[in-house]
């Protein structure tokens, strides 16, 4: 199994008036050959906005598009309608063949996190768009969100010093949102922003890992095909 660590730090910055957004892949104007992908990840994303900034309407097609607010609140507005995320929910855009929808700051320091995975090549073509409760599990690992035998993202709520094993998979990023990880033998400490990306080799499924928390910690921990 091969581990890299993606630092806060190394990410691309963007800064606009009422936003600052963090892209830890490729984007736009941002380019770099060996920060293309992970597995279907193409795009992950943290972002500050102030109150009634943000995103405003726009189009996208072939992805499944997965967000969580880390403090604030969201509004995701589609041709379906309005929806407020907040805290403790996972919101669920399935793009299929094309839909526009914007995505504005509903509270003042609106932090979220956004992932944007290539959908299967059997997707439905229609769009869909759902929002997922993430019930309060202190000290474990819950699945948050199933999209198919291999994707899956995983939260985890940790007080300082609680130790979790990530599930298994043939890769798994492992985001720290909130808080820092304890050092390991993988790294040094990993703080707010930083990542984990392990890769299992010869189809293997990656064998067990085991993380603890310094600090109360929140971890987006995603469940990736190769």
């Amino acid at each position: 199994m091969s581990v890299e660590i993606r630092r806060a730090t190394a990410r691309f910055t963007e800064r606009h008036p009422g936003r600052a957004t963090w892209h830890a892949f490729s984007f736009g104007e941002h380019y770099d050959p060996e920060r293309l992908s992970f597995g279907p990840m193409v795009c992950h994303d943290e972002h500050l906005l102030g109150c009634g900034t943000g995103f405003e309407t726009h189009r996208h097609q072939g992805l499944d598009i997965v967000t969580w607010v880390v403090s604030g609140a969201l509004t995701h507005t589609d041709p379906s309608g309005s929806v407020t995320l907040e805290p403790g929910q996972v919101g669920w855009l399935h793009a299929g063949d094309g839909v526009e929808h914007s995505e504005v700051a509903a509270a003042p320091q609106t932090r979220w996190v956004q992932v944007w995975l290539t959908a299967p090549d059997d997707a439905p073509a229609e769009p869909a768009y759902a929002v997922h409760p993430v019930p309060p599990a202190p000290g474990e690992v819950v699945e948050a969100l199933r999209l198919g035998p291999d994707r899956a993202l995983h939260v985890a709520r940790l007080a300082a010093g609680d130790t979790v094993t990530l599930p298994e998979a043939a890769r798994r990023h492992v985001y720290v949102a909130s808080g820092a990880l304890t050092r390991s033998s993988e790294a040094e400490p990993l703080h707010a922003g930083d990542a984990f990306l392990f890769t299992a080799e010869d189809g293997d499924a990656g064998g067990p890992v085991e993380i603890t928390a310094a600090v109360p910690t929140e971890l987006l921990v995603w469940e990736l095909p190769a």
